[in-house]
C-alpha cells in the first residue's frame, strides 16, 4: 500500500494549525539553558567578559530570548510573558547564590572531590541541580511546559530526573546520581544527601491524584543511600535520619532514625557443603 502524500500532508497541516509553534522550542530552550549556565558560571562560558556592561548586555539578550520562547509556547501566557521574564531574571542572583552553596556541599561531602571547580565542571549531580533550580523558578511563575523541557534536558544528559515542581532546600548534595527520580510534589529540606538510584515517588499514578501531594517529604540533614525507594505523599523521613541502600519505605520514619535491610551472606567451601549448585547463565 502506497502513502497518499496529499492526505498525509493535509493531516500534518491540520496538526500544525491546531498546535502552532513559532520556534523549534526544544532546541532553542536547550541553547537558553546553556547560555544561562555560561552566564552564572565561568566554568561553562565560551565567552570572555571584560566589564560589567558586557555582562549586563548579555543578560538583556537572554531575557529577550526567554520572552521569545514564552510567546512561542502558545500556552495562555501571552499577556504576562514580559513580567515572567523580568521576575525570572530578578531571581537569578538568589539562584546563583544557592547553587554555590550546593557546589560547596558536594565538595565538602565527597572525599573524591578536589575542588569546587571540579564539582561545577564535572559532576552530573551539580548540573542536574543547577538546571532544576532554574526550572523551578519558572514553575513558581506558573509557566507550563517550559520548566519540564528544562529538567528533561537535564535528565537526558545526566540520568537524573527531578520534576521542576519539587521543593528542594539549600545545600543539596546528589552523589553519582544516575537513576535518581524526584517527583513533582516531593519536599526536600536543607543539607540532604541522595545517592544513585533513589526514587521519591507516588504510591499511585492514578490521574485523579494529580492535584494532591503524592510524593514524600524529606526533612533536614537526611542521607538516602543508593537504590532506596520512598513512596507516598504522607510519608515523612524525619530529620537527621539515615536511609540505607535498597530499602522500600511507604510509612513515615521518625527523626534520628537509621533504616536498613539486614542481609545474610553465607560463605561455604566445597568440603563444607553437600549441596549441589548448578549456575546456568
Amino acid at each position: 500500500m502506497s502513502l497518499n502524500h496529499n492526505l498525509f500532508a493535509q493531516e500534518l497541516l491540520h496538526n500544525r494549525n491546531n498546535h502552532p509553534v513559532k520556534l523549534p522550542v526544544k532546541s532553542v530552550t536547550h541553547i537558553l539553558i546553556k547560555d544561562l549556565l555560561q552566564l552564572l558560571f565561568p566554568h561553562f562560558s565560551e565567552q570572555t567578559y571584560f566589564n560589567e556592561e558586557e555582562i549586563a548586555s548579555k543578560i538583556n539578550l537572554l531575557k529577550r530570548n526567554l520572552k521569545t520562547i514564552l510567546l512561542s509556547l502558545n500556552n495562555g501566557i501571552e499577556s504576562r510573558f514580559e513580567k515572567i521574564a523580568d521576575d525570572f531574571f530578578c531571581q537569578l542572583p538568589n539562584i546563583h547564590k544557592n547553587l554555590w552553596i550546593d557546589a560547596k556541599a558536594i565538595h565538602e561531602g565527597d572525599p573524591a572531590s578536589e575542588s569546587i571547580d571540579e564539582v561545577i565542571l564535572a559532576y552530573p549531580g551539580f548540573l542536574a541541580i543547577a538546571i532544576y533550580r532554574l526550572a523551578h523558578e519558572l514553575y513558581l511563575l506558573d509557566v507550563t511546559i517550559l520548566p519540564r523541557i528544562f529538567t528533561e534536558y537535564a535528565h537526558q544528559i545526566t540520568g537524573i530526573d527531578i520534576h521542576p515542581g519539587a521543593k528542594i532546600g539549600k545545600s543539596f548534595f546528589i552523589d553519582h546520581g544516575t537513576g535518581i527520580v524526584i517527583g513533582e510534589t516531593s519536599v526536600i529540606g536543607n543539607n540532604v544527601k541522595i545517592y544513585q538510584g533513589v526514587t521519591l515517588g507516588a504510591l499511585s499514578v492514578d490521574k485523579k491524584f494529580a492535584t494532591i501531594k503524592r510524593h514524600p517529604t524529606i526533612e533536614d540533614n537526611v542521607i538516602i543511600y543508593s537504590n532506596s525507594v520512598i513512596l507516598g505523599g504522607e510519608t515523612i523521613i524525619g530529620e537527621n535520619s539515615i536511609i540505607g541502600g535498597n530499602t522500600w519505605i511507604t510509612k513515615s520514619i521518625p527523626p534520628d532514625s537509621v533504616v536498613y535491610n539486614k542481609n545474610e551472606i553465607i560463605l561455604k567451601n566445597e568440603k563444607q557443603s553437600s549441596e549441589f549448585f548448578d549456575f546456568v547463565i
